[in-house]
């Protein structure tokens, strides 16, 4: 079982039920693909640039705007038999803006998102160049397996 919490917390980009469903498929594969089992639960954010950049400034000492924050749980708490993997927060006007600039539909620039936040909570990184390899190649390979290509 896969517990995905929403929470709005703007009125920039209408999130759909559509949207919502998207995203849960794209955790349920990025944890298959990483051969994770077992029940689990993310909480998936929608916030405005200014409250990420809050949110950057507080907890990474980066005062700017960014796409999407992931927070992985220290050490992976369950609680009644459900791992509780972290919080991924998105910018929806990133989202537009990325979306835009990359000629993607907004859910395909969300889903991308959504997959590299959930590679962090699961473990990977990008500080060097081989992380940075590795960690795109997954999500290619994610990306691929649920065929949102534009």
């Amino acid at each position: 079982m896969i517990d995905v919490l929403f929470d709005n917390r703007q009125d920039i980009m209408e999130i759909t039920q559509d949207n919502e469903m998207a995203i849960k498929q794209a955790v349920e594969s990025v944890l298959k693909a990483e051969e994770q089992e077992g029940n689990f639960e993310v909480s998936v954010s929608f916030v405005t640039n200014e409250e990420i950049r809050e949110l950057n400034r507080n907890y990474r000492n980066v005062d700017c705007e960014t796409d999407v924050l992931s927070f992985p749980m220290d050490d992976k708490d369950v609680f009644e038999g459900v791992v509780i993997l972290g919080d991924i927060v998105l910018s929806t006007q990133r989202i537009i803006e990325q979306a835009n600039e990359f000629g993607h539909s907004l859910e395909r620039e969300m889903i991308y998102l959504t997959v590299h936040s959930m590679l962090h909570l699961l473990g990977y990184d990008h500080m060097n160049s081989d992380e940075k390899e590795q960690m795109r190649q997954r999500e290619k390979e994610i990306m691929k397996e649920l065929q949102i290509f534009k």
